[in-house]
């Protein structure tokens, strides 16, 4: 009997009436078999990459018409988060041409140019389809008000300046016509906001820059490191230098703080001080927390 490995398969072929045998062997069909699947299955590849291909170079044709046509037109621009800046510069800053589209439409181009005023943090410009173009601004706040002498007759100007030592901008003098352009949310804040005075002659200040100044910046950093109730008692911070920081509080209390260092301690202290002599204080020297003093009416 012939092994698996000899067996052969017959075929039966006429010819001129005559009957022929041929033998083939199963190993040869089975590989032939394989090829032409082989070969089948590589036509179906073929096929559906090329079909592939034409839905992406469809898709692009279309992407490319419908960039390149007026649809989805921007209609309106909406902003967000603004309180110090006008509607007129806000248009200004943002500048968006009056024929482009939300595909068409450079957003970070926008964002990058309204982020170069001095009141904007953060900006993110926002597709909201069919026609809208959204601005989310998150401004600067003022965090205090530093009145820097101008050198001229004893004169100074007041500047609106953020917690993260940029300088905002020069706050115009009521009346002036300067004022009748700012916001007047710019008025109000600056009249909450702590006033940093006896800063240095010759400190400058320039829109959009930080403060290199360190006594300004003392100031500003006690400002921004109390947590307790002592903050919203104080009105004014003297920033002669920055060892002789001293706060003044709405009571007429004055504080020698110093050093923009263990804030939280010299609060408590002072809190405690005020708290055992209550009505009888004028003044206290925290400037050493670990030994203040402190001087009655």
């Amino acid at each position: 009997m012939p092994t698996p490995r000899n067996r052969r398969s017959t075929k039966v072929r006429e010819n001129a009436g005559d009957v022929q045998f041929v033998s083939t062997r199963v190993g040869d069909a089975r590989q032939a078999d394989r090829a032409r699947r082989l070969r089948a299955s590589s036509r179906r590849y073929l096929i559906r990459i090329i079909a592939v291909l034409g839905v992406i170079v469809a898709l692009l044709a279309g992407w490319a018409a419908l960039y390149n046509s007026s649809a989805f037109s921007i209609e309106s621009v909406t902003v967000k988060g603004v309180q110090h800046l006008t509607s007129e510069e806000m248009a200004e800053l943002a500048s968006v041409p009056a024929d482009t589209t939300l595909l068409r439409v450079d957003t970070d181009e926008i964002a990058k140019r309204i982020k170069q005023d001095s009141w904007v943090e953060d900006v993110k410009v926002n597709r909201v389809f069919p026609n809208t173009l959204e601005i989310d601004v998150t401004e600067r706040t003022v965090a205090a008000v530093v009145e820097i002498s101008t050198g001229s007759g004893g004169t100074v100007d007041e500047w609106a300046i953020a917690k993260d030592h940029v300088w905002l901008m020069p706050i115009p003098k009521a009346g002036s016509e300067a004022a009748k352009t700012t916001s007047e949310q710019v008025y109000t804040d600056a009249a909450q906001a702590m006033h940093i005075v006896d800063v240095p002659h010759g400190t400058r200040a320039a829109i959009g820059e930080v403060c290199t100044d360190s006594n300004v910046n003392n100031a500003l950093d006690i400002i921004a490191g109390m947590t307790t109730e002592l903050a919203d008692h104080v009105v004014q911070v003297s920033a002669a230098g920055t060892a002789e920081t001293t706060l003044l509080l709405d009571n007429g209390v004055e504080i020698a703080f110093g050093k923009a260092e263990d804030i939280r301690d010299k609060e408590r202290t002072i809190l405690k001080i005020l708290e055992e002599n209550p009505d009888s204080i004028s003044y206290i020297n925290v400037r050493m927390v670990e030994t203040p003093t402190w001087r009655g009416l």
